[in-house]
């Protein structure tokens, strides 16, 4: 039952982190999909920069929702098994898996930034605040959000590590890391070809984050 618990708890993390908030909102709303608009990707930048401000945070929001809810939920099933944050942890990491290889759109999602934000806002807050703080700096230094975005993803094992959260949590923000990294990899193509979109640049498509 132990097993059960926790597996089932995994699957509805995954299953959480794969809906495609971003992708529903420009249907719902904009009557677009934007997966065919912008730079392509899923994200709550595509969406902001093809539709508006306002959606595209709302669509932030949900994708951080979605992280934080799958670590509450697998605190609640594991609650009476004795799992400590190892469950949270792997649970974590299972959202995001979710929203980069979502099963809703052909295992095509997103680059896993706002969901790795809500699932480490419930498992380490203060190294979330950390990588937010180094997110904003490099975003802001830079003007390139992807940037920022690879930036964080790095400063976030660092201070998870630094700030002595639990092993299993240590181990899912490098795994988040590694994942938002890889997935930005067209983007650091970008940056070292100096071809990088910049915040307030005339629309290109190019670096997407989320």
């Amino acid at each position: 039952m132990t097993c059960a618990a926790e597996l089932l708890a995994i699957a509805l993390a995954f299953l959480l982190g794969a809906i495609p908030f971003s992708f529903l909102l420009a249907k719902l709303i904009g009557g677009v999909d934007i997966r065919t608009v912008g730079s392509g990707n899923i994200g709550a930048t595509n969406l902001a920069r093809s539709l508006g401000i306002g959606k595209g945070i709302f669509g932030l929001a949900l994708d951080a929702g979605k992280g934080a809810a799958a670590v509450l939920l697998a605190r609640r099933i594991g609650s009476g098994l004795d799992a400590g944050p190892t469950l949270e942890a792997v649970a974590g990491g299972a959202a995001v898996l979710g929203h980069l290889y979502t099963p809703f759109l052909s295992f095509k999602g997103g680059k896993g930034v706002a969901t790795g934000a809500g699932v480490f806002g419930v498992l380490a807050p203060g190294a979330l605040l950390a990588a937010v703080v180094v997110f904003m700096l490099g975003t802001a230094l830079s003007r390139m959000v992807s940037l920022g975005s690879v930036l964080s993803a790095v400063a976030l094992p660092i201070a998870a590590q630094v700030l002595g959260s639990a092993p299993a949590v240590r181990l899912a923000a490098l795994f988040v890391a590694l994942l938002v990294v890889a997935r930005h990899r067209a983007n650091l193509q970008r940056i070292a070809r100096g071809t990088e979109r910049r915040l307030g640049a005339d629309p290109g498509g190019e670096g997407e984050s989320r």
